[in-house]
């Protein structure tokens, strides 16, 4: 039986994996909000008695949960999360998460992202403001405030994401698991004027990127290698001349 092979492709499909994960880290490392996703591959033994062989697992993906740059924008309608929490916004797939606070306000008042999806409160309500109702001003507690009185405030979620999770544009992400309002956590608040960059740093997924590509080709080599091999095996012990 040729475990060796088998082996050698494990790692291949494993490698793929990363490699598609890494360019679309790339892709997206000036995307606001975007949070890198990182793959765990684990050790599995084969049943091949009576010598026991290790493959590689097709993987587990995961979020890249450090938080990315602040940058300063102005604007009124701009909204950064300090600590690990998350916006929730209702898109065509459903409610779903996102550190790209860049909202907007429709003529009717509806606070909604760039893709025009609306932003929810923590009642998983879409928020409504007022357009003529005055600068619109945010507590560190996601409060909204117009003319100097509260109207709304921007629902903060948290989710477990080791459950799986979908990927959607602006940046979002829709758990498995169902999303809950954060409730009494100091360590999480709201900065206006500010968005949050890409936590992905491109440099480091670059390098990373060409250490698989190698990695993926060696192995490569390594098929060829042994699949001549075989040929040549069979060739001989079939009395082929």
């Amino acid at each position: 039986m040729q475990t060796g092979l088998y082996v050698a492709i494990s790692s291949q499909m494993a490698l793929e994996k990363r490699l598609n994960t890494l360019a679309d880290n790339i892709a997206n490392s000036n995307t606001v909000g975007f949070r890198g996703t990182e793959v765990k591959f684990n050790q599995m033994l084969g049943d091949t008695k009576p010598v026991k062989v290790a493959y590689v697992s097709k993987g587990e993906e995961f979020l890249n949960t450090s938080n990315g740059s602040l940058s300063r924008t102005g604007s009124a309608l701009d909204f950064a999360i300090k600590g690990d929490a998350w916006f929730q916004i209702e898109t065509p797939s459903g409610p779903a998460l996102t550190r790209d606070g860049r909202f907007t306000l429709t003529d009717t008042g509806d606070l909604v992202t760039i893709r025009g999806y609306p932003v929810l409160d923590a009642g998983g309500a879409p928020i409504q403001l007022n357009g003529n109702g005055g600068e619109i001003t945010v507590g560190a507690d996601g409060a909204l405030h117009q003319g100097g009185v509260a109207v709304a405030s921007l629902g903060l979620y948290e989710a477990d994401f080791s459950k799986g999770f979908m990927r959607l544009d602006n940046s979002a992400v829709q758990p498995a698991a169902q999303a809950e309002p954060v409730v009494d956590r100091f360590d999480v608040g709201v900065m206006q004027g500010f968005v949050e960059e890409s936590n992905v740093n491109a440099v480091q997924e670059m390098s990373q990127l060409i250490m698989v590509t190698r990695a993926f080709d060696n192995i490569t080599a390594l098929l060829r290698d042994g699949e001549g091999s075989l040929e040549e095996a069979i060739k001989t012990l079939g009395g082929a001349r």
